[in-house]
């Protein structure tokens, strides 16, 4: 609790893992912001390299810096993560990735103004390890701007047959609901996000913000890049349990829709991925000419 017994009006927590390359990048997005009643929860999960010291070498009032005692897997370490922060809303913001400089001044408002709300979500670019945008405005397809009903949302998701809502960063959510809902699941490893705004909609509507607000980075060895069979397994898992769980309004011609548009989620992050390889390797090929004209 800050000065005064004044709670923030929104908790943004990162949790980091080895993240000693891009950190500093993702805190000084995050500070940036041109909302500023925000506190920034960094978790240090007992990483081996320099992350614990860059988390703490930012001197900022809104910063508190936990580390744990031994490294817990990656759903405990966000679970642990979202458990520290103090405002009723939340945003969890991963250790590689940015937040547009307005992304809490455009996200905020709406869900503290409207209790109807369960999430709010925005577009974002994807980044490559420079930080060069090599897709721009990705997410929300499917028609997700503006105001929807959890039905809409997973009806729409599941045709789909990828996460038109997003990653963590442009996503804001409630803590209240959050734990309610039961957190993130570990057993949904490569889908938690997905998975966990779908148990939030079972709360309350959906606000598509047709702003891009975030950027989500593909660098090498991104885990999803790396266990494409498994993230299928779980997508194709969830939508037939949204399909059968009687929660939302999804009709079976959805879930045989989905189980089509599956594989084309499938070949667009490949592309993805393949895109920031091609990059990482024309950055690596300039770096050694560099450096043999430097030593020549």
């Amino acid at each position: 609790m800050r000065p005064g017994g004044f709670l923030p009006s929104v908790s943004v927590c990162i949790p980091v893992y080895n993240g000693e390359t891009f950190l500093a990048e993702t805190i000084r997005s995050i500070l940036d912001q041109t909302w500023r009643d925000f506190e920034l929860v960094l978790l240090e999960n007992n990483s081996s390299d320099a992350s614990w010291e860059i988390a703490t070498s930012f001197r900022d009032p809104r910063i508190r810096v936990e580390r744990n005692r031994e490294t817990l897997p990656q759903g405990e370490n966000w679970n642990r993560a979202v458990q520290l922060c103090r405002a009723p809303l939340v945003k969890l913001v991963c250790a590689d990735d940015l937040l547009h400089p307005r992304c809490l001044e455009l996200q905020v408002p709406p869900m503290r103004d409207d209790p109807s709300l369960a999430l709010v979500a925005s577009r974002r670019h994807m980044i490559d390890e420079q930080s060069r945008v090599i897709v721009p405005r990705r997410g929300l397809g499917g028609n997700l701007v503006g105001l929807h009903s959890g039905s809409e949302v997973a009806r729409r998701v599941i045709r789909n047959g990828a996460n038109p809502i997003g990653e963590p960063g442009n996503v804001l959510f409630r803590l209240e609901q959050f734990v309610a809902a039961g957190g993130w699941r570990s057993d949904r490893r490569f889908i938690m996000d997905l998975d966990a705004w779908m148990r939030l909609l079972h709360y309350g509507d959906f606000l598509g913000i047709p702003e891009t607000l975030a950027a989500f980075r593909i660098a090498r060895g991104t885990v999803s890049s790396q266990y494409e069979q498994q993230l299928s397994d779980e997508q194709q898992l969830l939508f037939d349990e949204l399909g059968g769980s009687g929660v939302f309004d999804v009709r079976s011609l959805d879930v045989r829709i989905g189980r089509m548009t599956l594989p084309l989620g499938r070949a667009r992050r490949k592309a993805l991925f393949k895109v920031s390889r091609l990059a990482a390797r024309r950055d690596d090929k300039a770096l050694a000419e560099e450096q043999e004209a430097a030593s020549s």
